[in-house]
């Protein structure tokens, strides 16, 4: 989940062009071992579209650089499973659409064989998650960014949660990523 200091996931409409000028060859690399260690992308509907889209088009761009190629070639080969009641087919190839409440069948996914599981982006169903506690690992990419306003992370958090941080990286660019594990900690 990218996040500005001041804990904000997008702008108030929604704008994401804050992170964009830190992204660099060093955060791709991170990004792809992240995704790496998992099997199955979990996504929101807005989330959804947009980066359906994207990473489609990007299939076709020539001029990427092969740490590019190989981060597009996980991301249109990956599972995705988007969540969305509105949503009428999936458009992305390897996608499953889910109509029902996504704490359920996450619930049953956890209980099956397989890597992890990664949600980007996806505001709204991270944060049904966080009520029924089903995230295990929270991954923050923290932007040297302040925004003032806009959507918050953990504004729809209703008690309290005991996270221990179990790893850290500081990039060149000044963005920081916080591996938090969840749990009952001291």
């Amino acid at each position: 989940m990218n996040l500005t200091l001041d804990g904000f996931i997008a702008g108030p409409d929604c704008e994401l062009d804050w992170h964009f000028d830190y992204w660099n060859n060093e955060m791709l690399m991170s990004i792809s071992d992240q995704l790496s260690h998992a099997d199955t992308i979990l996504l929101g509907r807005v989330t959804y579209s947009a980066m359906a889209k994207y990473w489609q088009y990007k299939a076709n761009d020539l001029c990427q650089s092969r740490e590019d190629i190989a981060f597009t070639d996980m991301m249109n080969s990956y599972n995705k499973i988007v969540f969305s009641k509105t949503l009428s087919a999936p458009e992305w190839n390897n996608s499953s659409l889910i109509k029902q409440s996504a704490d359920k069948v996450i619930y049953q996914l956890k209980r099956e064989a397989g890597r992890d599981m990664i949600i980007y982006g996806s505001g709204h169903l991270v944060s049904s998650l966080m009520k029924t506690n089903l995230i295990d690992e929270y991954v923050l990419w923290i932007h040297p960014v302040v925004l003032g306003r806009g959507i918050a992370f953990f504004n729809k958090l209703r008690h309290k949660r005991n996270l221990k941080l179990v790893k850290t990286k500081i990039f060149d660019c000044g963005v920081v990523i916080l591996n938090y594990e969840v749990g009952s900690f001291r």
